[in-house]
C-alpha cells in the first residue's frame, strides 16, 4: 500500500489545486481520484466549459501529508464516485 498513488487536479493559471469546503471554513479538503481517467471525468462532468484550465497530477500516498501540511488543508476528500459526485471526507490531524 505504500506505492498507492493518488490523482489531483491543479489550476493551470494559478497552481492552485481542486478543494472542497463542505462547511465555511476557509480551509478546505483536498479532492483526491483513484484513478486519472476519474478526475478527467469530474472535470468533464461537472467543468466542461473550463476543464481545459485544469491539469491532472499524480501524488504518492507517502507525499500526501507534506503537501497537506504546506498548504494547510483540512484533510482530503476521495472521490469514490466522479458522476454524482460522492466524496468520502477524511480530516488530517
Amino acid at each position: 500500500m505504500l506505492s498507492e498513488v493518488y490523482y489531483l487536479v491543479r489550476s493551470k493559471t494559478d497552481g492552485n489545486y481542486l478543494i472542497a469546503r463542505p462547511d465555511t471554513e476557509t480551509s478546505g479538503y483536498l479532492l483526491l481520484f483513484q484513478e486519472n481517467f476519474d478526475a478527467l471525468s469530474y472535470l468533464n462532468t461537472h467543468a466542461a466549459d473550463v476543464a481545459n484550465r485544469f491539469s491532472v497530477e499524480s501524488i504518492a500516498r507517502t507525499q500526501l501529508g507534506n503537501l497537506l501540511k504546506r498548504w494547510g488543508f483540512r484533510g482530503v476528500g476521495i472521490v469514490t464516485d466522479p458522476l454524482l459526485p460522492k466524496v468520502e471526507f477524511l480530516q488530517h490531524s
